[in-house]
């Protein structure tokens, strides 16, 4: 059974929801859809059943699929010039975080042309999106960042490595098709890492100091369901647990709409200036993170160690299953069996400070914090 539910993007829930995409694109009036997406999904058997399936309906999709790991801002120029040479119509992001906000970034310069860094929304660029988008559609391949959902993207400069943060309600989709049969396929690892950002979504959303009673109950439902269904996907690949991570990592980015906090202001860093996939730089650094926000915000921990079936409730409690987890779904946890090494914290210090995502952290968060938070977590 597919399910709808608007929040306040149409999403299309269920298996097979995939299916209806040429049928959408059509009544919609388009022809030539461009699909972005890495190039790792862009080889897969049902990738290329999507777009077979788009032309036996008589769509003329294109592709488009040369993006980083950790997106930048040639790959969105590189993009708008695959648009334009297609002559297409409508814009199809399907995949993980990257394609999301190489897609959604994409959906942005087509008709607002100035640079697309100065459309940096903590520098007031959201005023310059005055134009709209084009026909704009997501399709998560992965349970992690629940960007298809989002109205974001985060793009570095080529050069800087700074990233950015592109925002504003016009880059929601129009609709979302979420076919949990995409992820079913997912190698272990990278479920294990998607799974721990979509939890890292949930669990800071819920700690960060803004008012957003609503984000902080989908953020504890969120982080329940995770927290029952996030082992089961990675090491059995359980279908129902596959299920409820897709949900889940929607709720996430529909949650964090109140903020994020310390944990993403270190795995930022880690990505740009060390490629590290963003999943596991937050798999790595929330026990960590988290740990710093205990004092002061117990009863939140409380709540957080209830939704994940701790008999424990303190904090301390938590970051141990944080911990366990990581372990249990096989994944590091110390910043050097990634390859960090001692003379990297200073400079990852500096870009953390500088990140967008602590301001919102429960408590402030100095450079030092970050210097020792590093260190701690090296």
């Amino acid at each position: 059974m597919i399910h709808q539910f608007n929040f306040p993007t149409i999403v299309r829930f269920g298996e097979g929801a995939v299916q209806e995409l040429a049928s959408y694109l059509k009544s919609q009036g388009s022809q030539r859809p461009l699909l972005i997406t890495d190039g790792v999904v862009a080889k897969l058997v049902f990738f290329e059943k999507i777009m077979d399936d788009l032309r036996q309906q008589g769509l003329s999709p294109e592709l488009f699929c040369d993006i980083s790991k950790n997106p930048v801002k040639s790959d969105v120029l590189k993009g708008n010039e695959a648009y334009h040479q297609h002559g297409s119509d409508a814009i199809v992001g399907l995949g993980g975080g990257a394609a999301m906000d190489v897609a959604r970034a994409v959906a942005l310069s087509i008709n607002n042309t100035r640079d697309l860094l100065e459309y940096d929304e903590l520098i007031g660029g959201d005023q310059y999106i005055t134009e709209p988008v084009p026909l704009f559609v997501t399709i998560p391949t992965t349970a992690g960042t629940g960007s298809e959902v989002g109205r974001s993207a985060i793009i570095s400069d080529d050069v800087t490595r700074k990233k950015h943060i592109l925002f504003h309600p016009t880059l929601l989709a129009q609709i979302v098709f979420a076919d949990p049969e995409l992820t079913y396929e997912l190698p272990p690892a990278v479920t294990a890492a998607t799974g721990m950002d979509a939890l890292t979504h949930n669990m800071e959303a819920y700690l960060a100091k803004n008012y957003h009673p609503m984000a902080d109950g989908i953020a504890l439902e969120g982080i329940r369901m995770i927290a029952r269904s996030l082992e089961k996907a990675v090491n059995q690949s359980d279908v129902e647990a596959r299920r409820e991570m897709l949900l889940a990592s929607l709720m996430g980015a529909v949650a964090f709409q109140k903020g994020l906090g310390v944990v993403h202001s270190m795995a930022h860093p880690l990505s740009a200036l060390l490629d590290m996939h963003h999943g596991l730089a937050n798999a790595i650094c929330i026990p960590y993170g988290l740990r710093f926000n205990i004092d002061g915000f117990e009863d939140r921990f409380a709540v957080m160690a209830q939704a994940i079936g701790l008999t424990n409730h303190s904090g301390e409690a938590v970051i141990q299953a944080l911990l366990n987890l990581n372990q249990k779904i096989g994944l590091p946890t110390r910043l050097s069996e990634q390859g960090v090494r001692e003379e990297h914290i200073d400079e990852l210090a500096t870009l953390a400070s500088e990140d967008f995502a602590h301001p919102n952290n429960p408590k402030p968060v100095s450079r030092e914090d970050f210097m020792q938070l590093y260190t701690a977590a090296l």
